[in-house]
């Protein structure tokens, strides 16, 4: 299916091609340094990168939401609800107007000051809810509320108050692949390999924390190592998609729930479905975004939200009887 919607994807757009013309494009980029025809540069450069970033986005944000249900063991917990998305827009978008510039390697300014001030974000919302004697629901969602509330206050001042033209920082802070190059998959691939090895290799150890520290330190688990770890990994990874494709809610929120339906709660079989379904879901978001308004495009953040909205007061309704997963 992911393949399959990639190539519709590819044949999507002010010129319409189908896939087969979108895969015989391909296959000519591929075998030929020839830049070949106007609508083999269309795909291969604008739309082919726009399509590989939506699937790495919407793979990185749902493992994000895996890792952080896990870490609070709260089915409410996901990256734009606990703030950490408003929080890494804020250092993305001071990177930005304040024109801190600077590369390490394929680590540049942006995702980096996304990064610092998203774990910021985090890592205030867990210290609160241990303050408050737990990770409960009520008050995960409340203090991230809060957090992302002051995050996006921030952020308007800065945008109002900036020299700078702002009408394309504003759509990108509401989510939006329409900008997508090949240096942008390039930003996001380091921390997407970065992310899915330190997940992948605490899978177990992720199976052990969902019944608490106590009972995972006994079963082996080195707690205050590991929680750092996939702290920092959904960190990065939250603020590597804010910085190459703004805000975009409820993917983290949806996904899990629906992966582990199919592959139960076993992260080294939840990890790779979550990924799967999540890089679907944001490719059709994006699909939608930019055909339903064509020639306009819709904002990607609100297509997620229109979905995602429901499903969140669905889980809240559900929340009084289940504590934890089903």
């Amino acid at each position: 299916m992911l393949l399959a919607s990639m190539f519709l994807s590819l044949g999507l757009g002010s010129a319409r091609v189908g896939p087969v013309q979108a895969a015989e494009s391909l296959w000519r980029s591929l075998s030929s340094s020839d830049p070949g025809t106007p609508a083999d540069r269309i795909i291969v450069q604008v739309r082919l990168p726009r399509t590989i970033l939506a699937v790495l986005v919407g793979a990185l944000l749902s493992l994000s939401g895996v890792v952080m249900q896990a870490f609070f063991r709260n089915v409410m917990a996901e990256p734009y609800l606990v703030g950490v998305s408003s929080g890494a827009a804020l250092g993305a978008v001071l990177a930005m107007l304040l024109g801190w510039s600077f590369r390490l390697g394929w680590f540049s300014t942006v995702p980096l000051a996304a990064f610092a001030f998203a774990s910021a974000t985090v890592l205030l919302v867990y210290l609160i809810n241990r303050r408050r004697g737990g990770l409960h629901t009520g008050g995960l969602l409340l203090s991230g509320i809060a957090l992302a509330s002051a995050a996006s206050a921030v952020v308007a001042l800065l945008l109002v108050t900036s020299e700078h033209s702002i009408q394309q920082v504003l759509f990108w802070l509401l989510g939006s692949l329409a900008a997508a190059r090949w240096e942008h998959v390039a930003i996001v691939a380091p921390y997407a390999i970065a992310g899915l090895a330190v997940t992948f290799a605490l899978a177990r150890d992720l199976d052990l924390l969902l019944w608490g520290d106590v009972t995972g330190a006994s079963l082996g688990v080195q707690v205050s190592r590991t929680r750092t770890l996939l702290l920092a990994a959904a960190s990065l990874m939250t603020a590597a998609c804010v910085a190459v494709a703004g805000v975009i809610g409820f993917v983290g929120l949806m996904v899990p729930h629906i992966a582990r339906s199919l592959a139960g709660t076993g992260h080294r079989q939840l990890i790779p479905m979550a990924m799967l379904l999540g890089g679907l879901l944001l490719l059709w978001a994006d699909i939608l975004a930019r055909t339903l308004g064509a020639p306009a495009e819709l904002p990607l953040g609100a297509i997620t939200a229109i979905v995602g909205a429901p499903f969140l007061v669905y889980l809240c309704a559900l929340s009084g009887r289940h504590r934890w997963l089903s």
